[in-house]
């Protein structure tokens, strides 16, 4: 059985909480499936155990994605705010969007033809100037990666399959202490932008 290096005195960056961080690398695939009327993603480990679900529907005015555990537990829920030439994520934890279960939000700050930029700001810090963390992202190849200040703390990239129709797959490495909850909801996010 596989054995991860555990990283000692590692600092935990835990945002949808600390259950997701490991203080060890965690490579998860997710695989993205898009049916008639909704989408959903799933997360699972190298041993294939499922970790994170996503789902959400088509057809809806305002798009909004709810992330649940393996168990189908609702984790948190991300709804686009606003539709405009650049546009803010706000995610909630559970399933509703009181202002209380606010956790973060997400901007797209830069956006050009061949890269995009997202800027995360925690609910602590919405008023701020200085975004916590950073999405750096290209469309054409589906990969980006995840800063907190300097720091690189995650990457996902796409994985290309011929007839694959209907559905995306991804792979994303998560340093350790990270939660990885959060990066897969940064990932939802992107993708949705890029769609």
């Amino acid at each position: 059985m596989f054995k991860p290096e555990v990283t000692q005195f590692v600092p935990k960056i835990s945002v949808v909480g600390d259950d997701f961080c490991f203080p060890y690398l965690v490579d998860l695939s997710v695989k993205k499936k898009i049916g008639f009327s909704n989408t959903k993603i799933d997360v699972v480990d190298d041993n294939g155990t499922l970790l994170l679900q996503v789902k959400g529907s088509l057809w809806q005015f305002k798009k909004k994605r709810v992330m649940c555990d393996s168990i189908s537990s609702p984790l948190l829920n991300m709804r686009l705010k606003e539709i405009s030439w650049r546009q803010r994520w706000t995610v909630h934890r559970g399933e509703g969007s009181e202002e209380s279960n606010l956790l973060y939000t997400v901007e797209q700050s830069q956006s050009f033809l061949f890269k995009t930029q997202l800027s995360v700001f925690l609910a602590s810090n919405l008023t701020g100037e200085i975004c916590d963390f950073r999405v750096v992202g290209s469309y054409i190849s589906q990969s980006f990666k995840v800063y907190k200040g300097d720091t690189l703390i995650a990457e996902v990239k796409q994985r290309f399959k011929l007839g694959s129709l209907g559905g995306e797959k991804f792979e994303a490495r998560v340093y350790p202490g990270v939660d990885y909850a959060f990066i897969v909801s940064l990932l939802v996010i992107l993708n949705e932008i890029d769609a």
